[in-house]
């Protein structure tokens, strides 16, 4: 969709802990431990470990860049399109991109639909994009959804950023069948909880079957029911508050809207926890919520969650790198708030002194004023705890990551 989020990290952890239980993308918290390879690549952006999330944090920052009117360094975007592999799909960093990709390189679906959204949107990458695409559709499960790796259980959070994709490449996803005749739409609508239950998403069925409510799946599947990429356009004003019987992926993401909606009521904010930890606000997760709501025409619903945002989003874009500032860039594109002063900050300014200096910007401070403005920035801080936590999680997943491919022979 965790310290914006921890996500990338989890979801190869859970995707692992199953490949049979592919979990959801989102981005790794950029205050991670320090990068395991030896020197970074000039045109990478952030400069925590790219193991996990590199190319998905880099088409983030590409992307909205390209939103905010900001023409990137060409060696940021040749980095991109450096690490695809020859069938067309990405893996998170292959640190070196002259080496053929193998069976041992761990490609997943959420690096490669998010790099067509940046490379569709940037234009001039045709070849690099259809590549892609093709290598997204092959990887389709029979429910007509995507799991974290292909072959994995489906999860809403895959499958709607592989429809963003198709999106983006002016495709509809009711086009994309799988070989049972399934479509992506008929993969959500299976995620979708009834309203009795709610009417969220799920992010994957439990190995009983049974749905749980996921507020980031469920922000990420109304993107997926509305078809619609990680740039949003504002939906009309919907009709639909409550949850109504879905009859199809559309409806099942008004109802997801509805559910995010009552969920932001109290606070304003979305809260995460894990085992050990206090509860604390989801900066993250609320700023998927605030764009999911604009896409599904609930303005009013968006408009204190938007204002909580505006307060705390910064002092946490500056601890969590360049995905959180492209996030937090994309969410004010959706709802129309100026990205250059976002509660009083310049986002875009944030975003660009995380990488190489774009070719141009409109209005854009230099990375030294951008630095300085940051620093003096005050805001909630993160705790080391999860820092921690995200670590090990991710060494246990990437373990078992390689251990499951290795079997089956094989983000």
């Amino acid at each position: 969709m965790t310290v914006r989020r921890s996500a990338l990290a989890l979801t190869a952890l859970t995707a692992l802990t199953a490949a049979s239980a592919a979990f959801a993308p989102a981005a790794v918290a950029e205050d991670s431990p320090a990068p395991s390879v030896k020197k970074l690549p000039s045109g990478l952006y952030g400069d925590s470990d790219p193991a996990y999330d590199g190319v998905y944090r880099q088409s983030l920052a590409l992307l909205a860049q390209h939103t905010a009117g900001v023409e990137p360094a060409a060696k940021a975007v040749d980095w991109l399109t450096g690490q695809q592999c020859e069938d067309g799909s990405f893996a998170p960093f292959r640190a070196d991109p002259s080496s053929d990709c193998d069976a041992k390189t761990q490609v997943d679906t959420n690096q490669t639909a998010t790099a067509v959204q940046a490379l569709a949107a940037l234009g001039g990458h045709d070849e690099a994009v259809g590549k892609a695409v093709d290598w997204l559709k092959a990887a389709q499960n029979d429910d007509g959804g995507w799991g974290y790796v292909p072959g994995g259980d489906t999860d809403t959070n895959s499958t709607s950023l592989v429809v963003g994709a198709l999106a983006a490449t002016g495709t509809k996803a009711d086009t994309v069948t799988s070989k049972k005749d399934k479509t992506p739409e008929d993969a959500l609508l299976g995620l979708s909880l009834k309203c009795a239950d709610g009417g969220a998403f799920a992010f994957q069925p439990e190995k009983n079957g049974d749905l749980t409510a996921n507020e980031d799946a469920t922000a990420a599947g109304v993107l997926g029911g509305l078809g619609s990429s990680l740039v949003v356009t504002e939906g009309e004003s919907a009709a639909q508050t409550a949850c109504e019987k879905p009859a199809d992926a559309r409806a099942a993401a008004a109802n997801g809207a509805a559910h995010l909606a009552d969920v932001l009521k109290k606070d304003g904010h979305l809260t995460s926890a894990m085992p050990g930890a206090e509860d604390q606000p989801d900066t993250g997760n609320t700023a998927d919520a605030v764009t999911a709501l604009h896409a599904a025409g609930l303005t009013d619903a968006a408009k204190k969650p938007l204002a909580w945002l505006e307060k705390n989003g910064p002092a946490w874009a500056k601890q969590s790198g360049p995905s959180a500032w492209a996030q937090l860039v994309l969410t004010a594109h959706a709802t129309g708030t100026d990205p250059r002063s976002f509660g009083g900050t310049d986002l875009v300014a944030g975003l660009n002194a995380t990488g190489p200096a774009p070719k141009s910007a409109e209005n854009t401070p230099s990375a030294e004023d951008s630095a300085k403005q940051a620093a003096d920035e005050d805001g909630p801080q993160i705790s080391v705890w999860w820092i921690v936590g995200v670590g090990l999680l991710v060494g246990a997943g990437v373990g078992l990551m390689i251990s499951l491919r290795n079997k089956s022979g094989r983000k």
